[in-house]
């Protein structure tokens, strides 16, 4: 897909890459050939690195923090070195250093990924994915949790809540089979899937990877409750064409405004971040009219780059006018997601609901080129108007709901959906006879695993 020019402003929440280790084997007659040198090829591995360094150096937001024996020239490649600098931002407060994100890609493949391209990291410039994602809803339950519906998968029908039982003739499909279940379902070319549908039948998929636009906005929809109507959105991704999204943005807000909504329900669960600028579009769409003109958020960067820092202010779109807003979220919530999110908080009721704690990334980049890399090293911190900011931890829920895996999007039945209809109607979000839900450990490590490449980023405007 082609680059949006003018929107690098991707505050790579959340992008947990490794990209020198998650690639596909290219398999390809191409790959047996001798390539054709780029126009940076001449430059050394080892000047590659040290160029990589030397840009950490100025914008790492932890730059002072850097040892001056770092020895660039001792990695791989540009990835493995952002890799390694993580190790070096310690934040009062936290025991661990927080930086999980800084890394660096192929240019041809980051242009790729921003523009929307493809939904794995690592994937975008060889031959693509399946389509489908997939978290265990419980121990030896394992369900499709999204499905692209211009990918393989989505051409075959397969719907979100659909369990998997076989891959590949392996019937081993329980977390302590995950590396299995990554290489045959994100990292192959083709694999053959059994499905169990809803209705109990099952159904045999042959499924190969191919690259497709993601879709942005899965649903919008409106629920008659007992205290109005209620507007859903399911927006899954920051990435991709803005004038479209933005224009997508419109559409559903006008539809919600014309239709009466006074509640609104906005699906981030497995929305991992994107455009800095998107966020402050869908942000001017849901905020109250009173904020109009006030601080949305502050951008800062190190001490070598303070002229750079910078305020928004909230300018206010769309007739759509409410005081509380629902997030339903889980770990893969990231980056410019939990941006939106912050960024509300000191002008709206904001309720959260999920399985988990948000993934916790309140800082961002952008990319500096390097040869034919460019090179993300975290560079600013965000706060909102109240200066809170350092949710390393991630947001915790309001109500700890399970992520309803056996539904399909939009069920009324699915769990969190449901649960913020019943609190709109009754002002509660559990039935009495339930308990609040508490997540396996085997399934929250299994699922956290699952995640690990999928894109969670914050990206600047440059």
């Amino acid at each position: 897909m082609a680059k949006n020019s003018g929107s690098f402003s991707i505050l790579f929440l959340t992008f947990i890459l490794l990209a020198s280790s998650c690639k596909k084997e290219d398999k390809s007659l191409a790959a047996n050939l001798v390539p054709t040198p780029s126009p940076d090829s001449s430059a050394s591995s080892a000047q590659l690195n040290q160029s990589a360094f030397a840009k950490a150096q100025d914008y790492y937001l932890w730059n002072t923090q850097l040892p001056a024996s770092f020895n660039a020239s001792s990695f791989a490649d540009p990835n493995a070195v952002m890799t390694d600098i993580r190790q070096y931002s310690r934040e009062a407060g936290f025991a661990t250093p927080v930086d999980r994100w800084s890394f660096a890609m192929k240019k041809t493949e980051w242009d790729a990924i921003s523009g929307g391209l493809s939904t794995l990291a690592g994937t975008a410039a060889n031959d693509g994915d399946f389509g489908i994602t997939v978290f265990f809803r419980a121990e030896n339950d394992l369900r499709v949790r999204l499905t692209e519906p211009n990918s393989s998968a989505g051409a075959a029908g397969i719907k979100r809540g659909w369990r998997i039982i076989k891959v590949n003739q392996n019937t081993n499909i329980n977390t302590s089979n995950i590396p299995f279940l990554i290489d045959n379902i994100y990292n192959a070319t083709a694999a053959n899937i059994t499905f169990v549908k809803p209705d109990g039948s099952s159904v045999d998929v042959a499924l190969a990877a191919t690259k497709y636009p993601l879709k942005q906005v899965y649903m919008d929809t409106i629920y008659n409750t007992s205290n109005g109507k209620a507007g859903y959105l399911v927006y899954n991704s920051f990435l991709g064409n803005q004038n479209q999204i933005a224009a997508e943005f419109a559409r559903v807000f006008n539809k919600f405004s014309s239709a009466g909504v006074t509640n609104l329900i906005v699906d981030l669960r497995y929305n991992g971040g994107g455009y800095v600028n998107l966020q402050e579009e869908l942000a001017n769409y849901i905020v109250n009219g009173s904020a109009n003109g006030n601080v949305m958020m502050k951008q800062m960067y190190n001490a070598a780059h303070v002229a750079e820092n910078s305020t928004s202010n909230f300018k206010k779109q769309g007739a759509l006018n409410i005081n509380k807003v629902y997030f339903i979220v889980s770990r893969s919530t990231a980056s410019a997601s939990e941006l939106l999110i912050n960024n509300l908080k000191p002008y709206m009721d904001v309720k959260i609901i999920g399985p988990s704690n948000t993934h916790g990334k309140p800082v961002g980049y952008f990319p500096i080129g390097v040869g034919e890399w460019y090179v993300f090293p975290i560079s600013f911190k965000t706060v909102n108007k109240n200066g809170e900011g350092n949710y390393y931890a991630g947001f915790t829920p309001d109500a700890l709901i399970a992520d309803g895996l056996d539904k399909d999007w939009g069920d009324v039945l699915e769990a969190s959906l449901a649960s913020v209809l019943r609190n709109i109607s009754s002002n509660t979000f559990t039935r009495e006879v339930e308990e609040t839900y508490t997540e396996p450990a085997s399934v929250g490590l299994g699922n956290t695993a699952l995640d690990k490449n999928s894109l969670k980023i914050t990206v600047d405007k440059r």
